[in-house]
């Protein structure tokens, strides 16, 4: 079993700044893509950011959102299995329960799609 543990959200006024992170455990072979996505009130879940392995991809490739090009930057950490999400610029439209996201083979090497429980962000003043 894999679980995903986000923290960092909360309450920020315009303008402001925060920084989520998402942490992987468990029977863990190998993670090919990590990001977040997001859910507002009344619309579908969005993807906001993704990277993918380097280890899977020999590259590796990192998307964004458009809405959010230029404002947040994923961040992933291979070695302890983690993504973050720093988010800078932050407006009202941005305010949503975000997600991680993670594609992960366990030992069975079958991979399979997790997500956290959600972490909710509101941009207010």
């Amino acid at each position: 079993q894999v679980q995903l543990v986000e923290s960092g959200g909360g309450l920020v006024q315009p303008g402001g700044s925060l920084r989520l992170s998402c942490a992987a455990s468990g029977s863990i072979f190998s993670i090919n893509v990590m990001g977040w996505y997001r859910q507002a009130p009344g619309k579908e879940r969005e993807l906001v950011a993704r990277v993918t392995s380097a280890r899977i991809t020999s590259l590796g490739s990192t998307t964004y959102a458009d809405s959010v090009k230029g404002r947040f930057t994923i961040s992933r950490d291979n070695a302890k299995n983690t993504v973050s999400l720093q988010m800078n610029s932050l407006k009202p439209e941005d305010t949503a329960v975000y997600y991680c996201h993670a594609v992960v083979a366990a030992r069975d090497l079958l991979w399979r799609d997790y997500w956290g429980q959600g972490t909710q962000v509101t941009v207010s003043s």
